[in-house]
């Protein structure tokens, strides 16, 4: 089969790779759509020990099933494996098992024209849903379960409350929309690209601004601030604009530099809570989403042929496309 192989530091090579390894607990998925992720762009970047070259990347899936019983049946992929079994994975919080591994990081992934994908983790699809919309399912479900987080913890409704979204990629343009459907009052997006502050303008009624201009929100203003970056720098933005009792909710991995202003967030009482992808709830009330509409057009997804997914990854690198998301096809 064709694959996009990650070979080394910002080396990715197209070429012809072994057909998946098979066990009895896996179902042989072909590969319509695989979305570019920022953890990939981490790997690709060499920031992710895990992460060991020669590797097929990709765990933004859908496709349809290959053999047996099911055969042509089209499915979006979870692609987080977990063992069932602990403390954790029966509490039906499977994101927090000890011994979890994830499509593309411990096994091949999906930028490939198949993968191997343990038969538990398949959704069923309906033939209506585009398939690059399906592939969505995984970063719907990361911000809908940061969203979640913060509602269980917000002192009113989110249709009450002034919000912002730090980082204008795929997650945190998701995470607008999903705030968008709940009726926010005020929704904020933060992204220092300008072509992307563009195409996030056009895609919900957020407002956008350059965190690095000079027309900032003040501070002390919104009740919840999704920090969809994870940075020093992010966390000492998110420190400052949230309200007094507000919510920080926390998913971008980038670095581990300080900027969280701890004594604000003890004398203010900011809630601080860090999210980690999602549990099967949240993946199956984001395809529903998905399937439903209740996100737009999402004509802001960019599609690429996967022989040419290298390109994609330098033109993420170099921000050279307005896209918050770049969706490959392998066929």
């Amino acid at each position: 089969m064709k694959a996009l192989v990650y070979t080394g530091t910002q080396s990715l090579e197209f070429r012809d790779e072994p057909d998946p390894v098979m066990n009895e607990r896996d179902t042989l998925v072909t590969i319509e759509a695989s979305g570019i992720c920022g953890s990939d762009m981490h790997a690709w970047h060499g920031h992710d020990a895990r992460r060991v070259p020669p590797m097929i990347l990709g765990h933004e899936l859908a496709g349809r099933i290959e053999g047996g019983p099911n055969h042509g049946q089209r499915v979006a992929v979870n692609p987080l494996i977990s063992c069932g079994t602990c403390r954790d994975c029966r509490a039906g919080a499977p994101n927090l098992c000890a011994s979890r591994d994830l499509i593309g990081l411990g096994r091949a992934g999906g930028y490939a024209q198949h993968v191997s994908v343990p038969t538990a983790n398949l959704f069923p699809i309906a033939e209506s849903l585009n398939a690059v919309h399906a592939s969505l399912m995984e970063p719907t479900a990361v911000s809908l379960h940061a969203i979640h987080l913060a509602e269980r913890v917000l002192s009113r409704p989110i249709s009450e409350c002034r919000t912002l979204v730090i980082g204008g990629g795929a997650i945190g343009a998701l995470a607008a929309l999903i705030l968008e459907s709940k009726g926010a009052r005020e929704i904020a997006i933060a992204e220092t690209s300008s072509s992307r502050r563009s195409s996030l303008s056009r895609l919900s009624q957020a407002s956008v601004y350059d965190p690095l201009g000079d027309q900032l929100p003040p501070d002390n203003h919104f009740e919840l601030v999704i920090d969809a970056v994870g940075s020093g720098a992010t966390r000492a933005a998110a420190s400052q604009l949230t309200r007094t009792g507000g919510v920080i909710s926390h998913i971008g991995l980038q670095d581990n530099e300080p900027g969280l202003d701890t004594r604000r967030l003890t004398l203010q009482e900011i809630s601080f809570i860090g999210n980690y992808t999602y549990n099967q709830t949240d993946l199956q009330a984001s395809l529903d989403l998905l399937t439903d509409g209740a996100l737009g057009s999402l004509e802001w997804v960019e599609t690429r042929p996967l022989s040419e997914g290298a390109t994609a990854f330098e033109d993420i690198h170099h921000a050279r496309t307005p896209s918050p998301k770049i969706v490959l096809l392998p066929w």
